[in-house]
């Protein structure tokens, strides 16, 4: 299995549907603390958390077993988004009627450059501000609270971010946009001086 560990995702797959069980073993060890993360930090609950996390990596092996899996070189984006369709799944059945969306407001995000991908700046305050956002994250409405973890806690691209949420990429920054004024409007509330950017 030592070796396996240094193959890619993709060859890994390849191995898995040819067979090879200790290749999946491989890719569950790989992502199986990201996938996770995710569910927990979305939906807060251990066991649904677990729940989701099995159907995630369930899917997962169906889908390569049957030969249906396209590679496409991001298979952490490909799981991230079978566990975010499962989570949207829980969530419908479960509908919490509280959340606030930002939808339906109108922002021209073309001509904001602080929506670029990460500054120099950005990156000097990320771990400095990380611990409080945390706190703060959790009052956000969910679609703002999954775009803020993905991209400061998963480390994804908004365009990673748009294809595993199923939005455009303007959508995508539209919510951090909004969950970044919300984050500061709870800061200067709570009287917590943070850099977000």
């Amino acid at each position: 299995m030592e070796s396996l560990t240094n193959l890619t995702d993709e060859m890994l797959v390849r191995l898995y549907a040819e067979g090879n069980n200790n290749a999946f073993d491989v890719l569950l060890e790989r992502y199986e603390e990201k996938i996770f993360s995710y569910i927990f930090f979305v939906v807060r609950n251990q066991n649904v958390a677990d729940d989701i996390f099995q159907e995630t990596f369930m899917k997962a092996v169906v889908t390569i077993q049957q030969g249906r899996y396209v590679e496409n070189g991001k298979f952490q984006a490909w799981l991230t988004r079978i566990a975010h369709n499962l989570v949207i799944d829980y969530f419908r059945q479960t509908r919490n009627e509280n959340c606030v969306s930002n939808d339906e407001v109108e922002y021209d995000l073309f001509n904001d450059i602080k929506l670029a991908e990460s500054t120099v700046e950005a990156k000097m305050v990320y771990e400095q501000v990380l611990e409080d956002v945390k706190l703060l994250v959790e009052h956000l409405p969910q679609n703002q609270k999954e775009v803020v973890f993905m991209r400061y806690y998963q480390g994804l691209s908004f365009k990673e971010i748009a294809e595993v949420t199923g939005v455009s990429i303007n959508t995508a920054l539209g919510r951090m946009r909004y969950a970044l004024l919300n984050l500061r409007r709870m800061a200067v509330k709570k009287e917590l001086h943070l850099a977000i950017s």
